[in-house]
């Protein structure tokens, strides 16, 4: 998915659940709809909590990799 547009980024690593859902959701709520935004997450609760969330908040998942043995990169459509 190298040819997607980031809009915005948002390095949430180190941040705990539910703060980071709550945060990644405020910034896609501040952006235009269809614009992207990349997020940064730990591995464990955070990238099986956060994509939920703003799923059910109507935000669409483009993509989500694992970046390295802690960090996950989700991108979202607002």
């Amino acid at each position: 998915m190298d040819n997607i547009k980031v809009d915005e980024s948002l390095n949430l690593r180190g941040v705990p659940c539910p703060v980071n859902s709550a945060k990644t959701i405020v910034r896609l709520e501040m952006m235009d709809a269809d614009e992207v935004l990349e997020v940064f997450l730990d591995d464990g609760e955070p990238i099986e909590n956060v994509p939920e969330s703003v799923e059910e908040e109507g935000f669409s998942i483009i993509d989500k990799a694992q970046v390295d043995e802690k960090t996950w990169k989700l991108l979202i459509k607002a």
